[in-house]
């Protein structure tokens, strides 16, 4: 059967399923101050509207606890297919919503999926990729969402505009248009090859070698950087097989605990930076800038526009600049702009019972300040889009080993999506009750993750999978880390000269 074997087409089709996660994030935040979803849903709350936002950062929990058992059992592109299957589900099930009951059950449902892809794409991308490119490749999974979040504002919005404000059909068709990139996924998902390394790890060794020789030598198995690749993959299942199989209690074993501190605090800190409030409430902060209607929602667009363009700038820099330059400089500049944005918020912002009829909202910033606090929130966008937001998905599928890669990158996406959880809860409520001091809770992550990065995050750009193994292994510094030179590239130029080498003896011996 016909397989795809250009790796930007793989991680194009790939990443569908980082749109979903996108998808699920603006078809809830489009419509929070929408007429429509208000009255059809009675204008819930600050607490059942967080409790509505969280629920699908739930489902997502559970699905990334589930992937990794699934992914070593049926593989990486069989788990995806599930994941398609149950995303299609979840979207009709949103789509048909009577009250809120049914419209929770329905994001549950999606979040299933979400936790599956969110945590496995970045798995079988990292497998597929050469070393040289791993970076922009499974990052391209955040540029997808980010598409995802666009798309689906675009369409929510013209949705509001073009139907009744007490038409439900306007979020119900929004709702349904998820299931179309799952659909496409599901169609193109039988045309991607199985993971080498997945395969080598169930003893198919001439499939995983074909594949490797189809990824990175167009059908060649004598190829220099098949031969290398092929070299490590051996090594790392050998590896594999000498230790009996593992569970999740394993990931926090004496040789692995510190990588899965690494695999799953980047996650977390994603999180904690604050790219939630920007996200699934960025309809909120207008609107306590004073921005109103259209306004608002044009404003929100350009926001997404802005994360679009900043992650699909660094997408071909993120290899060249490493992993730790780019969350370093991410957490320090979001900490200054968190505590700036509190800073005006506090000073310039009013006390009222409610903000353009929400009741939610009990402070508004009119004039400039209030033009600044949009600023900023622009910029903390773009920033967020150039560092955490792709870096974190990447970092999380480096940091461990073959034998835990599927377990330990789905603990990791777990702990991305119980604080994902958690904080869609709190930020509805926290702007309600404590207003601009929810910045400075933000501000305060943003300086703790600083120091923590620098101490505890070794570089793993430009390095191959098996590389960054021994890394950890000899216990290199955090700091120090970038040291260690591009081995893979001098493995391959070894190869290269191996080869040419016998073939010269070969051509002689035949004259």
């Amino acid at each position: 059967m016909y397989r795809i074997s250009n790796i930007y087409v793989l991680a194009c089709f790939g990443t569908i399923g980082g749109a979903l996660f996108g998808f699920d994030i603006s078809s809830m935040s489009a419509w929070i101050g929408a007429p429509q979803y208000l009255k059809f849903f009675d204008s819930p709350d600050s607490n059942l509207q967080g409790g509505i936002t969280a629920s699908m950062s739930a489902g997502s929990f559970v699905g990334a606890i589930a992937a990794g058992f699934i992914c070593d059992y049926v593989g990486r592109r069989m788990v995806l297919i599930i994941a398609c299957c149950i995303w299609i589900v979840g979207a009709v099930v949103q789509l048909s919503a009577q009250n809120i009951t049914h419209l929770v059950a329905g994001r549950v449902v999606s979040g299933l999926s979400v936790g599956i892809t969110s945590s496995q794409v970045c798995v079988y991308l990292a497998e597929l990729a050469p070393a040289r490119i791993r970076g922009r490749i499974v990052g391209i999974q955040q540029w997808a969402i980010e598409w995802g979040i666009l798309i689906m504002y675009l369409i929510s919005y013209g949705c509001t505009q073009g139907m009744g404000e007490s038409d439900p059909a306007a979020f119900r068709v929004a709702w349904g248009v998820q299931a179309i990139p799952a659909i496409i996924l599901l169609c193109a998902l039988p045309f991607f090859p199985e993971s080498p390394r997945w395969l080598a790890g169930q003893e198919r060794y001439e499939e995983s070698l074909d594949t490797l020789a189809l990824l990175h030598g167009n059908g060649d198995r004598a190829h220099p950087e098949v031969q290398v690749e092929w070299a490590e993959v051996q090594e790392a299942v050998r590896l594999a097989r000498e230790s009996s199989d593992i569970s999740f209690f394993s990931l926090f074993g004496p040789k692995i605990w510190m990588r899965t501190l690494c695999g799953v605090s980047v996650q977390v800190w994603q999180q904690l930076l604050g790219g939630n409030v920007a996200m699934y409430y960025v309809v909120y902060i207008f609107q306590m800038a004073n921005m109103t209607g259209n306004t608002t929602l044009y404003s929100s667009a350009i926001q997404y526009v802005i994360f679009l363009i900043t992650t699909g700038f660094i997408l071909p820099l993120i290899d060249r600049l490493g992993r730790r330059k780019l969350l370093l400089f991410g957490s320090v500049t979001c900490m200054v702009l968190h505590y700036a944005i509190a800073g005006v918020m506090a000073t310039y912002g009013t006390p009222v019972d409610e903000v353009n009829g929400n009741a939610n909202l009990k402070l508004v910033i009119k004039g400039a300040p209030g033009k600044a606090v949009i600023s900023l929130s622009y910029i903390f966008t773009g920033i967020y889009g150039l560092t955490w937001a792709p870096t974190a998905w990447v970092y999380c599928s480096e940091v461990f080993p073959l034998k835990y890669r599927a377990k330990g990158v789905g603990l990791s996406a777990a702990g991305n999506w119980i604080f994902n959880f958690a904080l869609a809860y709190f930020v509805a409520p926290a702007f309600t009750n404590i207003q601009w001091k929810t910045y400075i809770i933000f501000g305060v992550f943003c300086t703790v993750m600083t120091f923590h990065v620098f101490f505890l995050y070794p570089e793993t750009a430009r390095k191959t999978l098996e590389e960054v193994d021994e890394m950890f292994d000899l216990n290199v510094p955090a700091w120090r880390s970038h040291q260690m030179g591009d081995k893979f590239g001098e493995q391959v130029e070894r190869q290269r000269q191996e080869t040419e080498k016998r073939g010269s003896v070969v051509h002689s011996e035949v004259v």
